[in-house]
């Protein structure tokens, strides 16, 4: 009997957790051949979301919850919850009912083909046009100069094996992309793709901002491609070699034709210029060197706080704090 661990990251979604877990248990009741564990991480939320969980857990002994001391963003809760899931496969799912739980069902049946990998890509989706522009821009641009396998519109719902997850375990990186890990692994993957529902009003409004939108942006082409330092060197030199020519059109000018170059708007120009490209170079080499000085101060990804379940379930291996921070200088 297989075990199949569904992790979700909990951020302010009190109002959708209890239609997820009745899909969920939909689900373990359609495959009954299978133990299902519901792993969930309240990722420091400040609403009442961990209420609701253990209101929640009350009533069904499956479900794990695992609270961070405090908010580590999404991909820090994902990791959390694959270190505690103690499934042969483990499926993670955004806990706001954009994404079908049913479909793991399918996601399932590729895994026992022999598929390590399954991604759930997004097809099409019904987010305002702001958001999707955006997302489908970031998509084109991370298969173009990082990983050219990543799905069309990406992904961020996917089932992955227990030898999978034990590699993603052991790769201790302070501000890991994990969709990005799971390509980078190299297992061919399976795709389902299916159709991103819009957020419904009653579930509340996302947390997602723009903030974090940007540094998930960074994060993921500064671990997986050295093409913003390439582009800033190309950028210097284009400029140099601008620069150089127009010094000499300004010296022969001057010696030739005895012509002044003139003109105090023109000469601040060049130098706003220049210093603004300067100035970007210096920040995009400025985002690698933060990562990498973050790296090194070894500090845990996550940290647990508390870790709630039913009174039948077996006991599993928690790491505190100090465990966690041993794990981090593997």
């Amino acid at each position: 009997m297989t075990l199949v661990s569904i992790v979700v990251p909990v951020y302010h979604n009190a109002a959708s957790l209890p239609d997820l877990l009745r899909k969920f248990q939909a689900l373990a009741d359609k495959n009954t051949a299978d133990r299902f564990e519901f792993i969930f991480v309240d990722d420091g939320s400040r609403d009442n979301s961990f209420d609701v969980l253990q209101t929640l857990a009350n009533s069904e002994r499956r479900i794990r919850i695992i609270k961070l001391s405090r908010n580590f963003g999404s991909n820090a809760a994902l990791m959390a919850g694959l270190d505690q899931a103690r499934g042969q496969v483990v499926a993670a799912i955004a806990a706001d009912l954009q994404d079908p739980p049913e479909l793991i069902d399918d996601m399932l049946a590729q895994w026992r083909l022999g598929h390590k990998v399954v991604l759930a890509a997004r097809e099409s989706r019904e987010d305002p046009g702001l958001s999707s522009l955006m997302a489908d821009t970031f998509y084109a641009l991370f298969r173009r100069f990082a990983i050219k396998t990543m799905p069309r519109r990406g992904f961020d719902f996917f089932l992955i094996d227990r030898q999978v997850c034990d590699l993603i375990k052991g790769i201790q990186e302070s501000n890991a992309y994990l969709m990005g890990l799971i390509l980078w692994l190299g297992f061919d993957p399976a795709v389902i793709y299916y159709h991103r529902r819009v957020r419904e009003q009653r579930y509340g409004r996302s947390m997602w901002t723009f903030a974090k939108k940007l540094k998930y942006f960074v994060d993921s082409f500064v671990a997986f491609s050295y093409i913003p330092v390439r582009a800033s060197s190309l950028l210097g030199i284009g400029l140099s070699i601008v620069g150089i020519v127009y010094a000499l059109v300004v010296i022969v000018l001057r010696l030739l034709f005895d012509i002044r170059a003139e003109g105090w708007a023109s000469l601040m120009v060049v130098l706003l210029i220049v210093s603004g490209a300067q100035l970007l170079m210096i920040g995009v080499l400025g985002e690698y060197l933060w990562r990498n000085l973050d790296e090194t101060r070894r500090r845990p990804r996550f940290i647990i706080e508390r870790v709630i379940q039913s009174a039948d379930q077996t006991e599993p291996e928690v790491p505190d704090a100090e465990h966690v921070q041993s794990n981090a200088r593997r």
